[in-house]
């Protein structure tokens, strides 16, 4: 819509109002500022909750991989022959064995329920990044030392190089009865993920120690796969489901996971909806706005009209004043969402000091940061629907405006 230099010059007579009408200005200001605020809070919680669902989804990921073959009864006997059955997959990344198991751990006569994870010393390896204090190089066959997560040292006071018990139920059987088993291991690292409940029990140890812990020979509990795309996991694995049909089960993440993630699909949707109805009352807020302008330069209309303007132009002048009203308060919405998500952690931070209570709670929310991630997509899509409700609020202020009859209107003046 392009428009002719008169136009402009009266659209930026009305988005600049004169001293005598401070009024209309203050309308159009609160206007700008709703739309800003409703982008913004948009933008924030939108960006917040993707980045939950990703950081979530790469922390279970890279501990887990996105899927598992595990054997009926959680002992996978042929794992060799499942392994490279997996590894020759077409679009499978990595393939590795391990083993999970719960059992029980203590230390100075506090004693917590663990994971004990046993891995290979690649899968070792790679926690390098994760640990906090230690060497995890130092988890070697046979030495007899253990990684363990930094909310588990907390609750039962363990530092790196302490001795913690692990004790496994199902022990040796002896004329006695059968005995627990209780191995003391060093502790040569401490590690955090980000995940508050893997960094309350997990316990990571190498696979030969694993097995002699847990007395199942050369056996392993699971296969932990990785794929090209965690989306199509389910049917990048399904021959590997078919193949193994009987003997173990494929579980990916989706499936491990579904009620977490379900949620969080259907907590994202329903606060999109329901924010998305703060940009319609912005919308309002111009439409408001224009007819009270239209209504204040009710007179200058129909000067106009008697000068030759046309019910086109004066349509062009209205639509364009409140669109770029509603395209200001968008941009400024987007540099304020920026600006938020920027300063997110302090934010938080300063309300949790302000009001005594903890906002961000790992034990709730599982991660121990408050992530954000934004979605050029999204954010696309949240300007398009301020900008397409901006419009639509200007044209019926816009047609009123044009359909103003200069002869009723100058009669009585």
């Amino acid at each position: 819509m392009i428009l002719s230099p008169f136009e402009w010059m009266i659209v930026k007579r009305y988005l600049l109002p004169g001293k005598g009408e401070a009024f209309i200005a203050l309308v159009a200001s609160i206007s700008i500022g709703v739309v800003m605020l409703s982008v913004a809070m948009l933008v924030v919680v939108m960006s917040v909750m993707n980045g939950f669902r990703a950081e979530l989804l790469d922390k279970i990921v890279g501990l887990n991989g996105h899927a598992v073959v595990q054997a009926y009864g959680g002992r996978l006997n042929n794992w060799e022959e499942v392994l490279r059955d997996v590894q020759s997959t077409p679009e499978v990344v990595e393939a590795n064995p391990l083993i999970e198991q719960p059992l029980l751990t203590t230390f100075n006569g506090r004693v917590e329920g663990i994971f004990v994870r046993g891995q290979t010393q690649n899968d070792l390896a790679s926690m390098a990044d994760k640990v906090l204090l230690g060497n995890v190089g130092e988890l070697q066959p046979d030495a007899g030392k253990v990684a363990i997560g930094s909310r588990l040292a907390q609750n039962i006071g363990a530092r790196v190089g302490d001795t913690i018990t692990i004790i496994n139920p199902q022990g040796r059987s002896t004329p006695f009865g059968t005995t627990m088993r209780q191995v003391g291991y060093e502790i040569s690292a401490i590690f955090e993920v980000g995940i508050y409940d893997f960094d309350e029990k997990f316990v990571m140890m190498p696979m030969s120690d694993a097995q002699t812990l847990l007395l199942m020979g050369d056996a392993v509990g699971q296969i932990e796969i990785k794929v090209t795309d965690p989306d199509r996991v389910g049917e990048i694995l399904a021959p590997v489901q078919e193949r193994l049909a009987g003997r173990a089960v494929v579980a990916d993440w989706k499936t491990m996971n579904s009620t977490l993630f379900e949620a969080l699909q259907v907590e994202r949707v329903a606060m999109f909806f329901a924010l998305s109805f703060m940009v319609l009352v912005a919308a309002f807020n111009i439409l408001s706005s224009l007819v009270m302008l239209v209504r204040a330069k009710t007179r200058d209309i129909a000067i106009m009209r008697t000068m030759g303007a046309t019910r086109r132009s004066l349509t062009k002048i209205f639509v364009t004043t409140g669109f770029t009203v509603g395209a200001i308060g968008t941009v400024a919405g987007l540099g304020l969402g920026a600006i938020v998500l920027y300063f997110r952690e302090s934010i938080v931070s300063f309300i949790a000091l302000a009001t005594g209570q903890e906002i961000w709670d790992p034990e709730v929310r599982f991660l121990s940061t408050l992530p954000s991630r934004v979605d050029p997509v999204e954010v696309a899509g949240i300007v398009a629907l301020a900008l397409i409700l901006s419009f639509l609020a200007t044209l019926y202020p816009a047609l009123k405006a044009a359909s103003t009859d200069p002869v009723e209107v100058l009669r009585y003046e």
